[in-house]
């Protein structure tokens, strides 16, 4: 067991999709039971996702915890706790590009894919409507060439006729030379793009200065590419925690591994802090 030291009690990450909630899309009552008594311990249990602002909320509210701070979009928005807040929090801190030049490298190879762009405020700017943009509020149906004017903190981009072809969809992105930007390839056809060197890990290491809890004292639970750096992060001082359904590429850079969010495997994890 995990015991909790009031001076230095942990700082738990966890990815949304595919950790904590399922492929049927939605969250275990083992899992929420099990995340609340570990936050009711004390120790800052938080999310850190590539889903938008917008799209973290609903889960939040499921789980019934409220964090001091939370990572969004892989890590280009911060969230603080603050009650004066209709949602109860503010931007901490945020981080921007131009999405131009990427989305003009893209856009040739990919004539036919779907593009979205997030901004600083949560809004969506989509030219084909696809999962968690077309019926989100606050979002825009737009040309492609105005999508390259908004700063953006990421960049979607979606693929159809790769759906089932992960490798050639692979090396077509490798064959973008998308050098000034940092990037995760989904599953399927998905890539998802943040401004260079932003991450889950960027955001949670911010986080865990502003607690002042030790790196010895992190631990993170992922299943996904957009969250290599984060398992590294946290693995390399802490916890770093695999689902037992992440890929090979994921895996090797955990130092644990659990069962998969089949099996409710972030309730062994969290099951060992007391």
């Amino acid at each position: 067991m995990v015991e909790f030291d009031p001076l230095y009690r942990w700082l738990i990450a966890l990815d949304i999709d595919g950790t904590i909630v399922s492929r049927r899309g939605d969250v275990d009552a083992a899992v929420k039971q099990e995340i609340r008594r570990v936050a009711d311990l004390g120790h800052e249990v938080t999310l850190a996702t590539g889903r938008s602002v917008a799209d973290t909320f609903p889960i939040l509210n499921q789980l019934g915890i409220n964090p001091e701070y939370i990572v969004c979009t892989n890590g280009a928005t911060v969230l603080r706790r603050d009650p004066m807040e209709p949602s109860g929090y503010a931007y901490e801190w945020v981080e921007t590009f131009s999405p131009a030049t990427v989305l003009s490298t893209i856009q040739p190879y990919l004539p036919e894919g779907k593009y979205a762009v997030e901004d600083e405020h949560g809004d969506y700017y989509y030219t084909e409507p696809f999962p968690g943009y077309a019926n989100a509020p606050r979002s825009h149906k737009v040309p492609f060439n105005d999508l390259l004017f908004i700063e953006a903190t990421r960049v979607v981009v979606i693929s159809p006729e790769h759906d089932s072809g992960m490798d050639q969809f692979l090396d077509m992105v490798n064959k973008m030379g998308l050098h000034s930007v940092s990037y995760s390839v989904g599953y399927t056809g998905w890539l998802d793009i943040a401004p260079d060197g932003v991450n889950k890990a960027t955001g949670l290491e911010r986080i865990r200065e502003k607690l002042g809890i030790p790196r010895s004292h992190v631990a993170a639970v992922g299943d996904g590419k957009n969250d290599v750096e984060m398992l590294e992060w946290a693995a390399a001082m802490g916890r770093g925690v695999a689902m037992g359904q992440a890929p090979l590429e994921v895996a090797t850079v955990a130092n644990e591994l659990c069962p998969s969010v089949e099996e409710n495997g972030v309730v062994s994890v969290l099951s060992s802090f007391s």
